[in-house]
């Protein structure tokens, strides 16, 4: 009954929790990235839908809870783009970002990389974050796939040339030992992803910088387009893809380069790659609600920041903007 009693009324559309602090936004994106709806059924995904149109339309059928209907538009959201209506492919699904995308991280962090075998895993780890990307797009306004492309070619060849060219300054640097020089090596990864993912965001951003974004008063109401805000939303989300990789690629390199010295382990070297995989999954599932929740994804700004025209269109002091993800 507990549970119950704090459970807030539904709102059609809103998220569950209070998106102005930190562990509300936690909250909210644990929900959102949660990997038991991968394995929800065609028949659960419609008695969803239907219950969220039965709650739209008011016809609810008696004895439904606050707490049926959030767990319903849960599933929904996880399963079901917002604007385009269709199924989002499994692998690409925010709820499968972490079940597909540590095996991908488990390959970028292999000791003793090839430069074909590191060309490969940074390949492969821009070529899902892409499609992670466009299956979970703003699909309100049509973005050419042009656009898309130079955003994937852009972070390809970012993350390819950073890694392979460390790797090899690495490997002539003969005055580090080769125990530094691992170390050194796995953690080549962190840098790479960060520029691609910055290279990433500015190409497939670049246009809102001279357009604007819209920015909306405390009725939801469009005030206009400005292009400060867009330049914070890019700021903002440019600084959370930055800090998302950092404890994935940095942390495990370190706890593994410990954990490999255990008598244990050196006796049962089988294990290393299984204990390797569970340090990169643990690190992925906790570094990526945190990273996503640093900023709201409705963000707030003063009026007096922005251009001299929103300023004259609204009475509001502060207005908010979608930051994206």
């Amino acid at each position: 009954m507990a549970q119950y009693a704090a459970c807030p009324a539904f709102q059609l559309g809103r998220p569950r929790y209070d998106q102005s602090t930190f562990l509300g936004r936690l909250r909210h994106f644990v929900a959102i990235i949660d990997p038991s709806t991968l394995f929800v059924s065609e028949k659960r995904l419609r008695e969803c839908v239907k219950l969220l149109d039965d709650f739209q339309h008011g016809t609810l059928p008696p004895g439904v809870t606050d707490l049926q209907l959030w767990e319903a538009q849960k599933v929904k959201q996880a399963i079901i783009h917002p604007d385009t209506g269709e199924k989002i492919f499994m692998p690409f699904r925010m709820s499968g970002y972490v079940p597909f995308g540590t095996p991908i991280v488990v390959g970028l962090l292999l000791p003793n990389q090839t430069v074909v075998s590191t060309i490969f895993w940074q390949w492969l780890n821009q070529s899902h974050n892409a499609c992670v990307n466009y299956s979970n797009r703003n699909a309100t306004k049509p973005t050419p796939t042009s656009t898309f492309l130079q955003g994937y070619f852009g972070a390809v060849t970012s993350a390819v040339s950073l890694a392979v060219g460390l790797n090899v300054l690495i490997q002539r640097a003969n005055r580090l030992s080769p125990a530094t020089q691992i170390i050194i090596q796995r953690l080549i990864p962190f840098p790479a992803v960060a520029s691609a993912n910055i290279c990433n965001v500015g190409l497939m951003r670049h246009n809102e910088l001279s357009e604007g974004i819209d920015v909306l008063d405390e009725n939801g109401n469009v005030v206009g387009s400005s292009k400060i805000a867009a330049k914070h939303a890019i700021m903002e989300t440019a600084f959370t893809r930055v800090v998302l990789p950092m404890p994935i690629f940095v942390l495990p390199p370190i706890i593994m380069s410990y954990l490999e010295k255990l008598p244990f382990l050196q006796t049962n070297r089988r294990l290393l790659l299984p204990i390797h995989s569970l340090v990169c999954l643990a690190t992925f599932s906790l570094s990526l609600p945190l990273a996503i929740s640093l900023f709201p994804q409705m963000s707030q700004i003063e009026v007096s920041q922005l251009e001299p025209e929103i300023a004259m269109a609204t009475n509001s002091k502060v207005v908010t903007y979608n930051k994206g993800l």
